[in-house]
């Protein structure tokens, strides 16, 4: 595997397990120095833990996105303890399920604060920590943000809300060489969608949906932001890159 983060210092938010986790993976087999960050310390530490035996440089951080205060000395110690910072991967989500009209104003706002609140504050503080030498920052959105998803209606307004932020932020960034870009991925299998997955008829009517007649995997997704963090995406800003198994390009897939 390409070795295209030598040198290069990553901070992984929601590290410890799923997306993040595989991401960390990744970012340090290709060579980068890896903090993840994430509200539990025991899921961190087996990261880093597996990260560094197979021969990789990782750190945890233990903070909850959610809180500003923490979360931003986070990742300015991780810049002052490590030189720098260059990649910036926005990845910790929060949400509520539950109808509109059930839905209570604290429910409603608990969406935007792990989604939208700390995507801000992680994008706002890897941008003034990158005015200098540039660096790649990417957030992590989901379908349900492009399409309509009953029962989840803060969680898709909140990762609606990361795509337009991140337009904003390429735009603003582009003139110091930040680029900030979004993954869009569809059902994952992660610690978060296990339940759901682990019934076999809500799996087999999930993976008749996708093109693709399956759900992803967190190292595809790891692929993705590995690409969009690297050089070879150096001319790629304020894109949405699907990796979705074809769900969104979709009104209906063909029914048995």
């Amino acid at each position: 595997m390409q070795a295209r983060f030598n040198n290069k210092v990553a901070f992984v938010t929601g590290g410890g397990s799923g997306i993040g986790e595989a991401t960390a993976k990744r970012l340090a087999v290709e060579g980068a120095t890896v903090i993840i960050c994430g509200r539990r310390q025991a899921p961190l530490d087996n990261v880093v833990a597996a990260i560094t035996s197979a021969g990789g440089k990782a750190f945890a951080v233990q903070a909850d996105v959610s809180n500003e205060a923490a979360f931003v000395s986070a990742i300015e110690t991780t810049a002052k303890v490590h030189g720098g910072l260059d990649i910036m991967v926005n990845n910790a989500m929060a949400f509520s399920y539950g109808s509109i009209t059930d839905t209570s104003t604290e429910e409603w706002h608990s969406n935007f604060t792990t989604s939208v609140d700390g995507t801000f504050w992680g994008t706002r503080t890897a941008m003034r920590l990158m005015q200098e030498k540039g660096g790649s920052i990417v957030n992590i959105s989901s379908i349900c943000g492009e399409l309509g998803t009953p029962m989840m209606s803060g969680y898709s307004a909140s990762k609606a809300a990361v795509v337009n932020f991140s337009r904003a932020a390429a735009a603003e960034g582009a003139a110091q060489n930040i680029r900030v870009n979004v993954v869009v991925p569809a059902v994952v299998e992660t610690p978060a969608t296990a339940g759901m997955l682990s019934d076999e008829g809500m799996l087999n009517n999930t993976n008749r949906l996708i093109p693709m007649g399956r759900v992803g995997r967190s190292e595809e997704l790891a692929s993705a932001i590995a690409f969009l963090a690297s050089d070879d995406a150096s001319y790629i800003t304020g894109a949405s890159l699907p990796v979705d198994g074809g769900r969104a390009c979709v009104l209906v897939t063909a029914l048995d």
